[in-house]
């Protein structure tokens, strides 16, 4: 059996037959996820498989129990003929209800119709499921721990006190994706907030997201009874989520049907764009020190995979030295003697992507390790 499935505990309630370990796997994964198609599920739980012959059997045993329903994608997603698209599938209310009642995931309040799954924003939760499997897939290729639940898609973190619109005192993560990087018996934890950007909204609205996160890495709430506020309420309500602040990836996948640019144009564009908009925004300036964010496209994140030198970052050198590109970890260069550079520019040495067995900023290291500089 494969080894994403061998720990995988069984769902037994009273109202439904013990169910086999791929099929309790379908259910969690469906259930944290929302929508998969056919292919993402086979590469995310059975990726040893070359056809999803046994996956298939699996989902339709749980589609006949009322637990699963599927509809065909939209023809956005690859094809012209509605016959061609790919089935995608998603939990029914009484499929919900069997996750929640084994306890094993926290209850997420959202419930999945499909009518959800016909909407617009079809294209993009598929996209966030790209992003994270190539995450999980790069992750068994180095051996490292990132599996079909170490991403929560649309997490929602509060940036303002206040009643306004849900929108306005929020920003929401396209996905929060915890990663283990092994090496060297050396075990690096960290977080990470994914951004998915297929080119639907404006470059100034991306932008204006990403400067929510400055506003969140600074937010910190109060007590709606001022007389109640003690000197200690200082802590940013990050800290009682996250270790560190997570690194800030903004996943491009342009619009492949353009006809006016090609996707390479497309995506330099837009990245060459967020540099000079986030470089303009002194809140993020003031914070560049602290905060890490980096562009990539999704075609290099599934191709050459994280640990690659794909990530332009921002907030960092000038329009006239710009920073090389760099790994997941997107640490700033280090300077070597007589390099000349300027501005954060980086030098040949500096462009090699670091190994992790260099403390890592914005991570958890282990209690003997050296503090991150």
């Amino acid at each position: 059996m494969n080894a994403i499935l061998e720990h995988t505990a069984h769902i037994e309630t009273s109202s439904h037959p013990r169910l086999h370990a791929l099929s309790t796997s379908a259910l969690h994964t469906l259930y944290q996820h929302r929508v998969m198609s056919t292919a993402q599920l086979r590469r995310l739980l059975t990726p040893a498989a070359q056809r999803p012959v046994y996956l298939l059997r699996k989902l339709n045993e749980l589609k006949d129990m009322g637990l699963l329903a599927q509809v065909r994608a939209k023809s956005h997603w690859g094809g012209a003929n509605i016959v061609q698209q790919p089935f995608l599938w998603f939990l029914t209310e009484a499929g919900a209800e069997v996750v929640e009642e084994a306890g094993e995931l926290v209850t997420r309040p959202y419930r999945v119709t499909p009518e959800s799954v016909a909407s617009t924003r079809q294209a993009h939760t598929l996209a966030v499921n790209e992003a994270g499997l190539a995450f999980v897939e790069h992750a068994r290729r180095l051996a490292h721990e990132c599996g079909p639940l170490d991403w929560t898609p649309e997490v929602a973190h509060r940036i303002r006190d206040g009643q306004r619109r849900f929108e306005d005192d929020h920003v929401i993560a396209d996905a929060v994706l915890r990663y283990v990087h092994l090496e060297r018996g050396r075990r690096t934890m960290f977080n990470l907030f994914l951004e998915i950007d297929r080119g639907t909204m404006t470059t100034a609205r991306l932008a204006a997201k990403i400067t929510a996160y400055g506003r969140l890495y600074e937010y910190v709430p109060q007590h709606p009874d001022r007389s109640r506020r003690s000197a200690a309420a200082t802590r940013p309500a990050w800290q009682y989520t996250y270790p560190v602040f997570p690194r800030l990836l903004v996943i491009l996948d342009a619009d492949r049907r353009s006809a006016r640019r090609s996707l390479a144009e497309q995506l330099a564009a837009r990245t060459e764009d967020l540099y000079s908009l986030t470089r303009a925004d002194p809140r993020l300036m003031r914070l560049a020190s602290q905060m890490s964010i980096g562009v990539t496209t999704l075609q290099h994140l599934q191709e050459r995979g994280p640990f690659e030198p794909i990530f332009t970052p921002l907030l960092r050198g000038t329009p006239e030295a710009r920073p090389a590109p760099t790994d997941v970890f997107l640490r700033p260069p280090r300077p070597t003697a007589g390099s000349g550079t300027v501005g954060g520019g980086s030098s040949a040495p500096a462009r090699a992507a670091v190994t992790a067995t260099t403390s890592v900023p914005g991570a958890r290291v282990p209690a003997n390790a050296k503090a991150p500089r």
